[in-house]
């Protein structure tokens, strides 16, 4: 009985022994957690970085198609091969 005992307590002893210190114990488990928390954080950043790019670039496109528009009305722009036709309401 006394063996069988010892043999349980020294069984136990090399699970904690491996939960604690092994391979994929704790310490390797936590460092992982860290690890993905900085990931985490690094593509959070990367992330608002490209939603602002992003934003920039719609803004440049739909600020060129602005400027166009507002050329053609406030100052009579016109593209080349285009003929302007102003039809003037009657009074």
């Amino acid at each position: 009985m006394r063996l069988l005992t010892l043999a349980l307590v020294a069984l136990l002893l090399l699970v904690h022994a491996e939960l604690w210190f092994g391979r994929t114990g704790v310490r390797y488990v936590m460092s992982l957690r860290g690890q993905l928390a900085a990931q985490n954080k690094i593509n959070a950043e990367a992330l608002q970085r490209n939603e602002r790019i992003a934003n920039e670039v719609s803004d440049l496109r739909d600020g060129a198609e602005m400027i166009e528009e507002k050329a053609r009305t406030e100052l009579g722009m016109l593209k080349p091969d285009e003929i302007l036709v102003q039809i003037r309401p009657a009074r």
